[in-house]
């Protein structure tokens, strides 16, 4: 767990010059597992309630990039790895602040902000998708509290995940650089 942003060799300060040199961030395991995860999890949600078999698809398909991802953490490309984005709480708390101040450190990997909502993400999915599982159960079919945390996990996923997609419109902003083409392209500018 990194406890300073200036601990990261990966930080650019925001208002240096830019270099035209470009670098490959974000590896094809993670850019096909995102883009994957939008459309999969899109898919449960939209047919939950509405269409068991292809909800039920979806969900177990969340579950199985969820885990893919979680062993990627470990064992991935620089980028990837859990120890390259998980920062203390008082970092991630620092960096949110001067979110504010629209004065926040360019990293070329996840930002403290970023990081901390890719866990937060990973952490609701697996909420849902094993309070999913067990509605499904002999056990724990029509229990009310499953239920109701499977309900709950999904409305949360869905704030963290328009949270998320207002955060990679701040930065894009805030750095001049386009957040979603690189999470297609994996490339992004050095500087």
């Amino acid at each position: 767990m990194k406890s300073s942003p200036t601990e990261s060799t990966d930080e650019i300060e925001s208002g240096e010059a830019a270099g035209l040199r470009s670098v490959k961030v974000w590896d094809l395991f993670v850019r096909v597992f995102h883009w994957l995860l939008v459309i999969t999890f899109a898919t449960a949600w939209y047919t939950g309630g509405i269409w068991d078999q292809p909800h039920l698809a979806a969900g177990y398909l969340v579950l199985a990039l969820v885990l893919a991802r979680i062993v990627w953490g470990f064992v991935g490309s620089r980028y990837a790895l859990f120890s390259a984005f998980v920062y203390r709480p008082r970092v991630i708390v620092r960096y949110m602040a001067e979110m504010l101040r629209m004065r926040t450190p360019r990293y070329l990997g996840h930002n403290p902000a970023g990081g901390a909502m890719v866990i937060a993400l990973l952490a609701i999915l697996l909420v849902l998708c094993i309070t999913g599982i067990m509605m499904t159960t002999d056990a724990f079919w029509g229990v009310e509290w499953v239920d109701n945390l499977h309900a709950t996990a999904s409305n949360i996923a869905l704030v963290l995940v328009a949270l998320h997609v207002g955060g990679v419109v701040f930065a894009s902003v805030e750095h001049g650089e386009n957040l979603v083409r690189a999470m297609i392209t994996g490339i992004k500018r050095s500087r």
